[in-house]
């Protein structure tokens, strides 16, 4: 019988943290069929084991299993695993088991990267789109290019962890800024004749030189609150082949128009960006956003 709900489970070297990911599972209150979808991604430790030992009370439970892998000498990725784990799924309905998008979360250790953990627990369901930076990226971004929505659970439903070993970390920082940046100007900068980028710094300087040549043309000016970086009046983007090359105003913030892109951090500064932020009355997703 085809599952109502298929839960993803990619793994790769999972030992010490596999039983009580899938003591979660046992211990799901869903009423409804349920399988669980496993791809072992040439783990080398005992991960395998412990899954098929899991295989008999979860299904016992009536949560079927199934279970696929190889055991190369290296693994193909994070990615790769959980393509493998929809591919062998039969349920209407995915769960992947180490997403993070649309709940609270719990961290483990409870102290670790404490500002991120704040920023995914307050967010609102709004702000998943204008703000929403989700570990799996591609995905989020289709499913948004094919017309998907998201949804806020306000409940803490996942324990993330935090640790060296973790997939995030191999992902490098520029890959990710690049896809931003592409979908940035692929849904929200074709929208807006013109706009301001909040932040002189370093940031939204990059942010400027990332964009193609038509939308840095669309910034009429950068804003701040840094008394330097206003003297100064403009940024002077050397590397341009624009002749002569191009010198964007830098303004105080209140003397800047909407709609604006931020490329400030939230939670860095005791509340002091947020309130100035709020004393302009914007509106988010339509006189701002934040890429941050």
């Amino acid at each position: 019988m085809q599952a109502h709900v298929s839960i993803i489970l990619p793994v790769h070297n999972a030992e010490p943290w596999l039983d009580e990911c899938l003591r979660s599972v046992l211990q799901q209150d869903f009423e409804g069929t349920m399988e669980l979808s496993v791809f072992n991604d040439a783990s080398k430790d005992k991960s395998g084991a412990i899954i098929e030992k899991w295989r008999v009370k979860l299904e016992d439970s009536g949560v079927h299993v199934i279970i696929g892998g190889h055991d190369s000498p290296s693994p193909r990725g994070v990615g790769y695993a959980k393509n493998q784990a929809v591919a062998q799924s039969s349920g209407s309905y995915l769960c992947f088991l180490d997403s993070i998008i649309g709940c609270r979360v719990r961290r483990d250790p409870p102290n670790s990267t404490e500002r991120y953990t704040r920023w995914i627990n307050q967010l609102t369901p709004e702000q998943l789109l204008t703000q929403g930076v989700p570990e799996d990226l591609l995905f989020f971004y289709e499913h948004l290019r094919k017309g998907g929505g998201v949804i806020r659970v306000d409940q803490s439903l996942l324990l993330y962890r935090h640790h060296p070993q973790a997939a995030t970390h191999c992902v490098l920082e520029t890959t990710i800024w690049t896809h931003r940046v592409r979908f940035l100007e692929e849904q929200a900068l074709p929208r807006w004749a013109a706009f301001t980028i909040w932040n002189a710094g370093k940031q939204g300087r990059r942010l400027y030189r990332s964009l193609t040549a038509g939308s840095q043309r669309k910034v009429v000016a950068f804003c701040d609150v840094d008394e330097n970086k206003i003297r100064k009046g403009f940024y002077c983007h050397e590397d341009s082949q624009e002749r002569p090359k191009p010198r964007i105003p830098i303004l105080h913030f209140r003397a800047a128009r909407p709609p604006f892109v931020i490329c400030v951090k939230l939670d860095l500064t005791g509340g002091a960006f947020e309130d100035n932020l709020r004393s302009l009355h914007l509106q988010e997703g339509q006189d701002f956003l934040h890429f941050s």
